[in-house]
This record gives C-alpha cells, structure tokens and sequence, in this order.
C-alpha cells in the first residue's frame, strides 16, 4: 500500500490522480477531494498551481456531469409535478440566481447536488460550469494553502 501510495504521489500520476478523484468527489459520490491535492503538493511543493488548476478542472468537469445527470433526471420526472412548498422555495431561490448560484457548487453536501438541479432546471450549461470552476478553483487556493501555510503543522508526521 505504501508503494501505491508513494508512487500516486510522483508527479507523473499525481496531477492524473487528483484530477479523477477530483471528478468522481464533484459527482453525487460522497467523498472529498482536497486530501488528494494537498497529499501532492505536501509532497512536492512546485506543483501547488498545476495541482489546483488540474484539480479544478477535474471537479468543474464532474459538476458538469451532475448538471447533465440532472437534465436527464429532470426529463424523465417532467410526468410528475408533486412537489412540496419547500422544494418549490428552493427551486425559485435558484432560478433568482440562475447560472450564479454555481459558485456556490464548493460547498460540501449541498454544492454537488446544486449542480444537477441546475441542469434539473436547464440553466444554461455553459454559464453554469464557469460559475462551477470559479467556485472550486477559490475553494482549491483557499482550501490548499491554509493547509499549507496557515496550518503547516497539522499534518507534519512525527
């Protein structure tokens, strides 16, 4: 395991590393990228910007995966208009703020999710994956050097 690890970690599979975790945590699977990004560049420190941008990329392309699961959902459930006056508060909340509310697609537990409602209510794709990519690439920077530089010793071994 300590093998796999270390060899995930080199440069040469890191950057594809993180960005397929970065698209599988951005899909309605419950797990989180950022352990991935800062394991590489905790481990070689020149790749902080290639690894956020590739992690980025990685994460903005499953949200735009969610976007379309969505779509597809929503056309399929167009049959059935049951909806409960809270889902219709949340519905209006995002068609307010149309394609803007992606920038809020960072956000654990609920941003997945947002991306496929998003599609879900055919926002327009391409406004909703810029939106997507501005929020996680803030959350990458952010997230990555607090871990680096604001906390340097929370995952110090030893």
């Amino acid at each position: 395991m300590h093998s796999l690890l270390a060899a995930l970690a080199l440069p040469k599979f890191g950057l594809t590393t993180v960005f397929v975790v970065a698209m599988i945590s951005a899909t309605l699977l419950p797990m989180g990228s950022e352990p991935a990004v800062f394991g590489l560049v905790k481990l070689n420190p020149e790749l902080f910007w290639p690894a956020v941008w590739v992690a980025t990329a990685g994460n903005t392309l499953g949200g735009a995966i969610s976007w379309w699961m969505g779509y597809g959902v929503e056309v399929a459930y167009e049959k059935v208009r049951h909806r409960r006056p809270a889902e219709l508060r949340a519905l209006q909340w995002l068609r307010r703020f149309g394609p803007k509310a992606c920038l809020l697609s960072w956000l654990p537990a609920v941003g997945d999710p947002l991306c496929a409602v998003a599609g879900w209510l055919k926002m327009p794709f391409w406004s909703c994956v810029l939106y997507m990519a501005i929020g996680k690439f803030a959350r990458y920077v952010t997230m990555t050097a607090a871990l680096l530089w604001v906390f340097p010793g929370a995952f110090s071994a030893g």
